[in-house]
């Protein structure tokens, strides 16, 4: 592994982070000792950053197992803010959260810190000075070594960098958004910004939920569980875009998902890209991509199939602004609008 330094926090990552999303969860796998042995397995490979949430059910209770005895070879990142039980204050970014869901992580992680911790979501209830405070008392207190966000908008991080530095608060070290050869919004405003305030940038979805491994093909069914789950599958967009990218993987002698990985992690802005094996044989396939560079004209031809900051359709778990979900936030009152 040739590792990456992570923003300016001088913390270095390999340049595939495991992502324990699918470990020990019914989404996944639910053979925790299984599990455990793809983390292992990861790790032995030279992985050493391993990324989980609260919200990921069990997930955090497998990691905090597999990392026994290993715990200070990895950088370890988990994640805050997404629901995790019905309870209308067990989420969002408010101190009060913020307080005792690390502690829950703590323990189910067993373990005394975390390397990376992340607001999942972002939180518009919530001042953003509010978080970073809460989160620079935990850095302070040795808790937490840096605090990041996930699918921040470019616009939101630039708030949160000039609130910390007002406040003298710490500030978000890196950021988690989505990003693979079909989704490429971030190349427009996001990386760039992250790039301009030092923040490290450790990509999810890189495989574009599967699209990406070459099972999911236009007009053909597909053993995809998740297609039937999630719109993106069914994009004749997103699909004729595969189409395309087939042939030049196999022109270029790479498995799709290689050609998708290397894609990502091309990228200078990027320091680190997600990858979710089920299975072993998956984490095989995908740990041999860590010697795969894509030259010029390859990710020229990418381009023409997918232009640099394009998003093609849209991801079922984008996060989008509350004024675009809520129709109310743009619409003045009836009796306010002028007739035409």
């Amino acid at each position: 592994m040739q590792y990456r330094t992570l923003g300016r926090t001088g913390i270095k990552v390999s340049p595939y982070a495991l992502g324990a999303l699918a470990l020990g969860t019914p989404i996944g796998n639910t053979d925790t000792g299984d599990s455990v042995r793809i983390i292992h397995k990861a790790l032995d490979a030279g992985i050493n950053f391993v990324d989980t949430a609260d919200a990921y059910g069990e997930s955090e209770v497998v990691v905090g197992q597999a990392l026994k005895g290993r715990r200070d070879q990895v950088v370890l990142a988990t994640k805050f803010s997404r629901p995790v039980d019905d309870d209308p204050n067990h989420r969002g970014a408010s101190r009060r959260w913020i307080m005792t869901a690390v502690e829950n992580s703590l323990r189910r992680l067993q373990t005394d810190y975390i390397d990376l911790y992340q607001v999942h979501r972002p939180d518009p209830d919530t001042d953003i000075e509010e978080t970073l405070s809460a989160l620079s008392d935990l850095i302070h207190s040795g808790k937490v070594r840096a605090a990041g966000t996930s699918a921040l908008p470019a616009s939101d991080i630039v708030e949160a960098q000039w609130v910390a530095e007002r406040r003298g608060l710490e500030r978000f070290r890196a950021d988690q958004p989505p990003y693979s050869i079909l989704s490429r919004g971030i190349e427009r405003e996001v990386l760039p910004v992250a790039q301009r305030y030092g923040m490290g940038i450790l990509v999810w979805g890189p495989l574009a939920q599967g699209m990406l491994t070459g099972r999911a093909r236009k007009g053909r069914p597909t053993d995809l569980r998740r297609a039937a789950l999630m719109k993106a599958f069914s994009d004749e967009r997103r699909l004729d875009a595969v189409e395309q990218l087939i042939p030049l993987a196999e022109k270029a002698g790479l498995p799709m998902t290689h050609l998708a990985l290397a894609f990502v992690i091309a990228h200078p802005g990027v320091t680190s890209a997600i990858i979710g094996p089920h299975t072993m044989e998956q984490l095989d396939d995908l740990l041999a991509a860590a010697d795969v560079a894509l030259g010029d004209d390859l990710l020229d031809q990418i381009d023409e199939i997918v232009p640099p900051g394009t998003d093609v359709g849209q991801l079922d778990q984008a996060y989008l602004p509350p004024a675009l979900l809520d129709p109310a936030l743009r619409r003045r009152p009836a009796g306010e609008r002028t007739a035409t």
